[in-house]
């Protein structure tokens, strides 16, 4: 399925198109994929509406990519024929500047994002460098594993930086002092959703609470053992220590602010943010949103040790992913779904 020009889904509900494309050659230390699944994420709907545009068109996207080795470039060594494997997000880094050498190839000057950059998983082959996969815990079906690679990596990594006292460090569970901490959850997609799963086990006396738009997101998280729901303006029984955002729009934000203790961080896991509300920023009132030392931090990207990290996690506790399961051909109603933001867990297409 390809992208072959910038559009707004709404004015344009089948943006991506089928064609028949050569089955890509692997070169240098490159693996060909035969791809099995690719999950659907909402950076596909920022690359279709241009906020965070394809440097070239057309291209397939897709970046939560599980397949099998069919082939090698000359050198290709660390992997064989049939061996199981995952494409996150990141796709390729320089691998010499301080960021790569610090296990931060988020923050990569020649960051490449798979499915943006380069052809994704939208299809029944891609290449990919060896250094750059994953392997995948047998734990998890095909299916199970393609969100664990984006929404659940980029949500373990929101959560490492929302404290080091929400998430202690891999290895060492439980809260690390003696206060009972609570984190938000700002929005209840396929991200958060695996959250709340993952600090359930990492810290499950940690509250969490979520604030979402819909009562059918609020029940779906309290139905996974959230602390509280409710909708955005909404008072939470309490001021969260931290709050990870997960919207495309703005106005959560500032709610989020509001909601949180002094001192608190607000983590914001988005590639980009829509404009459709952009003007709410108006309302941003500096006693009530920033005062009191209270912070904000985005999230760039996944690196490697977040996808490696979070595949280890998921597979002990283990974690298992809500999905809804689509053939590739209707990859444009699993977008315009989650454009629509009709949305419980996490969807994903079935290639083979």
């Amino acid at each position: 399925m390809i992208l072959r020009e910038i559009t707004d889904l709404l004015k344009n509900d089948r943006p991506l198109v089928p064609a028949s494309v050569p089955v890509p050659v692997p070169q240098g230390n490159e693996l060909l994929l035969k791809v099995s699944a690719c999950g659907v994420c909402h950076t596909e709907l920022d690359e279709i509406e241009g906020r965070t545009p394809p440097p070239f068109l057309p291209v397939i996207p897709g970046h939560q990519v599980t397949g099998r080795v069919a082939g090698m470039g000359p050198g290709a060594s660390r992997y064989k024929i049939d061996d199981r494997l995952g494409v996150a997000w990141i796709f390729s880094s320089c691998g010499k500047c301080d960021h790569c050498l610090s296990g931060n190839e988020n923050l990569c000057s020649y960051f490449k994002a798979t499915g943006r950059d380069v052809n994704g998983g939208y299809a029944e082959y891609m290449t990919v460098p060896e250094s750059f996969v994953h392997l995948l815990p047998e734990r998890f079906t095909d299916v199970e594993a393609a969100p664990l690679l984006c929404a659940g990596a980029i949500g373990y990594r929101s959560l490492r930086l929302a404290g080091n006292d929400l998430i202690p460090a891999p290895g060492s569970f439980g809260l690390t002092g003696k206060e009972k901490k609570t984190l938000g959850l700002t929005g209840f997609g396929a991200s958060a959703h695996l959250v709340l799963k993952l600090i359930r086990y990492l810290s499950p006396a940690t509250s969490v609470f979520v604030f979402a738009r819909s009562e059918r997101e609020q029940a779906f998280a309290l139905e996974l053992g959230a602390d509280w729901a409710g909708g955005f303006a909404d008072v939470p029984p309490g001021k969260p220590d931290a709050i990870i955002d997960t919207t495309p729009v703005w106005y959560p934000v500032l709610k989020a602010l509001e909601h949180l203790k002094p001192g608190g961080r607000l983590v914001i896991n988005a590639i980009r943010k829509e404009n459709t509300d952009k003007e709410s920023l108006l309302s941003l009132d500096y006693p009530a949103h920033l005062w009191m030392e209270k912070e904000i931090k985005s999230v760039a990207n996944v690196a490697l040790n977040d996808v490696r990290e979070f595949l280890r996690l998921a597979a002990e506790i283990p974690i298992l992913p809500e999905v809804q399961v689509f053939p590739l051909e209707d990859a444009n109603r699993a977008l315009l779904e989650l454009k629509q933001q009709k949305i419980r867990g996490a969807k994903v297409l079935k290639i083979v």
